[in-house]
């Protein structure tokens, strides 16, 4: 409910929608959360001694902290009398179980409610009328006089040393607990086995959903993805040497599977399952983790299943597989978004649309939260403010059900979620404080949302201490008390400068969310998103028709699919929006900002909001000022290319040539004309190549060559392809290595451009660009001359660019092609510009190195690569050649103008 929602600004209102003031906020359960989620984060990698040491030193000076709170203000420690008359709610502002209406909550899920005095009882103090008095000059009560003001410090004190002891209480729990979940994640012969790579049989039984990695490019070839489950062996063989070992465990693991035949049955396991494999055991990765160890396992063939999941998990995947053949009919993104924002079934979701939502903070939509669990406990409840009073609102007052029943069924609505949607941290955040909010409707009670909140961190850390270390739960955490606190302030100081009140509501829920969670990012991701506010707001409206819609066709699939595919076509139209808007934020040049990463930039980024937070009344008050400052971020953002070349000077007046930076890979741009340019490989990135587009302006290309096929120059194909108007891709004519044949063939096919194979001789002009083709020229036979590897079949041109530039593009061509390629005398005569060779490796034929006289040597590859390139054997030989070398690793890109004597070479570096 109201806690239950609300992660990133998202649920059907933003907090702070009421009409009325709100009270001081209940902060008395925070302080035992954090040394809850404090201790228990530090205690899972403490050895079992420490922890021991650690919770006893708390349990220790807690006591005595409670001791002499006990001596010191026995009499003070009683709640103090209240203010009778000032509590009392009026007749007609009293509900039903006598919860006024003066408690009621705002329409949005996620205010804290003030206490039953209201503000005037807020002025009192927690000794109700005996402050006013004393602010009367101690007239009154004669009780108050005198020793009043030293008893009521002594109360203060004994308050303060009973909290003190509280907390110290909550770090020893949370610590014990903790060090108990660590040392049974190392205990057991997996963690040894795993620390000597050993080869073991083992059953398991799976725990999570298979998800599937990102293909990863390594050299000339990109690593398959692999499907990644989490899962828990339960019994484990193995063979080392001549010490067998066979043992009864419960250790958690990741397995990784290959299985590309077989990809589509493991895909289909459901938690629960229970599988028998082999594999080789590996440490984990990072430290601290719930993982004992890794298991690859090995074979092609499909899982061995040894147990069917339970009868729960398979009414699960029953669901979620009906929403997914419910949005088969729909378009792309929605077909693959769908799922993910009702359920965070994200296995449709194309990396491109992943980057996207990425660069704008829009994931946590694919990271099923709070938001999806309140809004339909809105729908039952209605606005929680309401829920106790006599105009309830919602389903539950239509069809007659009374508080106690619409608690249960809204408490079996939140367990189905958690089964339906897995347990992941912020659907157990969300759910926790929804059912303690539900409890407390159907008792009656008063509630707050901060101390549910508070409650559900200490509960939830105590049965799983692993989530005080996820940084899903730690931004769950953040966002939910960020809407709770900061974002009601927020909206009633713009509403108090004339915005809408609607508008004020998101536009605070969005910004509080995203100042507190950014920190948190940056420690990931090492960037900051530009567009996060405005793409947060833009998204925020479609995301409640979208989850309703979606989780009425998951509801709907099993019973009547065609109905659940009309709602599915219906629910296509808000999450097309989404997939609009994501995919337009992150198009923009300025979408994202790099930032120092780790822990030291995430202080630096709060200590500069924090900064920003306090000068914005005073900025607010000089509209120059917030004109000024909004121009400026819309430039930085939009980053238009004669702004950009006037403060960066890049790219420079004129250019001819670039070749971009991207990594270990090639890429190079031949401008074609104004907005267009001659694309020669796409480098191993999409996102690094688009990049580079787009700093340049190159909104068409003509032509795409692609020299060959290894995946440092093709892999980053969909990124040239992102926005742009391409009219063909021309390749080598060897398809070597063929899977990424068959991924230039696939995404061609996918865009729409069609593909060509160059043919020596060939000769092609676009604009005041115009090419020959080299290489790979055709041998005796009609087969092609050296070309049985893919490097010598690269494309190889010589091109005269505007301005008359001449440069020598060479591939990768290795020296057996370089040297047949001087023996035909294609590629004799000097040239301004060579692109080295294979990234500048040590294997080039010298006799071309001298035969072209190259005035400027451009080496495209990778900081810190494995491969040692560029060899400085071969950077010598071209200043011996008399070359200027320039290379990306520490140049950054670099663009050409000019020609001849008036060849300029400019660095982004």
């Amino acid at each position: 409910m109201s806690g239950a929602g609300g992660d990133r600004g998202r649920g059907p209102r933003a907090p702070g929608a009421g009409d009325r003031p709100e009270g001081p906020a209940d902060l008395r359960l925070v302080p035992p959360a954090l040394a809850v989620w404090g201790a228990a984060a530090v205690a899972l990698e403490l050895p079992g001694r420490w922890v021991a040491v650690v919770a006893v030193t708390c349990v220790v000076l807690a006591s005595a902290l409670l001791t002499v709170a006990s001596r010191t203000g026995i009499p003070m420690l009683a709640r103090p009398p209240r203010n009778r008359e000032a509590s009392r709610p009026s007749h007609d502002q009293q509900g039903p179980r006598g919860w006024g209406r003066d408690q009621q909550e705002p329409r949005g899920w996620g205010r804290a409610q003030p206490e039953p005095g209201g503000r005037e009882q807020a002025r009192q103090g927690p000794c109700g009328r005996g402050q006013a008095e004393r602010a009367r000059g101690g007239q009154g009560d004669p009780h108050l006089r005198g020793g009043s003001l030293g008893g009521g410090r002594a109360a203060g004190r004994a308050r303060l040393l009973a909290a003190g002891g509280a907390v110290l209480l909550c770090a020893a729990g949370g610590a014990a607990v903790a060090g108990l979940h660590g040392a049974d994640v190392r205990r057991g012969p997996v963690p040894v086995l795993a620390r000597e790579y050993v080869r073991v049989d083992a059953d398991v039984r799976v725990t999570s959903d298979p998800r599937t990695t990102r293909p990863a490019v390594r050299g000339s070839h990109s690593t398959p993805p692999l499907l990644l489950l989490n899962a828990e062996v339960t019994e484990v063989r193995s063979a080392q040497g001549r010490n067998a070992r066979r043992a009864r465990v419960r250790t958690p693991v990741l397995l990784m599977v290959a299985a590309d035949d077989h990809r589509a049955e493991w895909q289909e396991l459901l938690p629960s399952t229970r599988l028998r494999l082999s594999g080789r055991l590996s440490p984990p990765a990072h430290g601290g983790e719930r993982l004992a160890a890794v298991l690859r396992v090995e074979g092609e063939g499909p899982p061995r299943i040894t147990g069917p999941p339970t009868w729960i998990q398979r009414a699960a995947g029953e669901l979620r597989a009906g929403l997914r053949e419910a949005a088969d009919g729909l378009d792309a993104d929605a077909r693959a978004l769908l799922p993910g924002l009702v359920v965070g079934d994200t296995s449709r979701v194309p990396p491109e649309l992943h980057e996207a939502f990425k660069a704008t903070d829009l994931t946590h939509l694919l990271s099923v939260s709070g938001a999806n669990l309140s809004i339909l406990l809105f729908l039952l409840v209605g606005p929680p403010g309401a829920a106790l009073s006599a105009e309830r609102r919602g389903l539950a007052p239509v069809l007659g059900l009374s508080l106690r029943t619409t608690a249960v069924i809204g408490g079996a609505m939140t367990l189905a979620f958690i089964v339906v949607c897995r347990p992941e941290p912020s659907v157990l955040r969300a759910a926790a404080c929804g059912l303690i909010t539900l409890l407390a409707i159907g008792t009656g009670r008063r509630r707050s949302l901060i101390p549910a909140l508070a409650a559900a961190v200490v509960l939830l850390v105590l049965y799983d201490p692993w989530l005080a270390r996820s940084y899903g739960f730690l931004l769950s955490v953040l966002a939910t008390g960020a809407l709770l606190t900061i974002a009601p302030r927020w909206s009633l100081a713009l509403r108090a400068r004339r915005v809408p009140g609607r508008l004020a509501e998101v536009l605070a829920a969005a910004a509080a969310a995203q100042a507190v969670c950014a920190p948190v990012v940056v420690v990931l991701a090492s960037r900051v998103s530009l567009v996060a506010v405005p793409c947060n707001l833009l998204a925020e409206f479609a995301v409640a028709p979208a989850t309703v819609l979606g989780f009425a066709a998951l509801a709907v699939a099993p019973v009547a699919l065609p109905v659940a595919e009309l709602l599915a076509r219906v629910a296509g139209w808000p999450v097309g929006w989404i997939a609009t808007v994501a995919r337009t934020g992150a198009g923009f040049p300025g979408a994202e900002a790099q930032w120092p990463g780790g822990w030291p930039g995430a202080v630096l980024l709060a200590g500069l909001t924090m900064l920003l937070v306090c000068v914005a009344p005073r900025l607010a008050r000089r509209p120059w000022v917030c004109a000024a400052a909004g121009l400026l971020l819309v430039l930085v953002v939009l980053r238009p290319v004669p702004l950009t070349r006037i403060m960066t000077g890049w790219p420079p007046p004129g250019w001819a040539f670039a070749l971009c930076d991207v990594g270990q890979g090639d890429a190079m741009v031949l401008a074609a004309g104004k907005g267009a340019g001659v694309v020669v490989d796409a480098g191993p990135d999409p996102r690094a190549v688009d990049r580079c587009l787009r700093d340049l302006a190159v909104t068409r290309v003509p032509l795409v060559v692609l020299t060959h096929f290894h995946a440092d120059h093709v892999r980053g194909l969909p990124g040239v392809l992102r926005g742009r108007a391409v009219g063909a891709i021309q390749t080598t004519s060897l398809e070597e290595p063929p899977e990424q044949a068959a991924f230039v063939r696939r995404t061609a096919a996918g865009a729409g451009v069609p593909t060509v194979r160059a043919a020596a001789g060939e000769h092609r002009r676009s604009g005041p660009v115009d090419w020959r083709v080299l290489w790979p020229r055709p041998g005796p036979g009609g087969g092609e001359a050296v070309a049985r590897e893919a490097n010598d079949s690269s494309v190889t041109l010589r091109v005269r660019a505007a301005g008359g530039l001449t440069l020598l593009l060479l591939g990768d061509l290795e020296p057996p092609a370089q040297r047949e390629l001087l023996r035909g005398g294609e590629a004799s005569g000097p040239v301004d510009v060579l692109k080295v060779a294979h990234h500048g490796s040590a294997y080039q034929d010298a006799g071309l190195l001298h035969t072209v006289r190259p005035r400027l040597a451009l080496i495209s590859c990778g900081a810190d690569n494995p491969y040692g390139h560029p060899s400085p054997r071969t950077v010598g030989a071209l200043r011996t050649a008399g070359a200027r070398v320039l290379r990306t690793d520490t140049d950054g890109a670099i663009a050409v103008t000019g020609a001849g004597r008036g060849l300029r070479a400019v660095s982004r570096s």
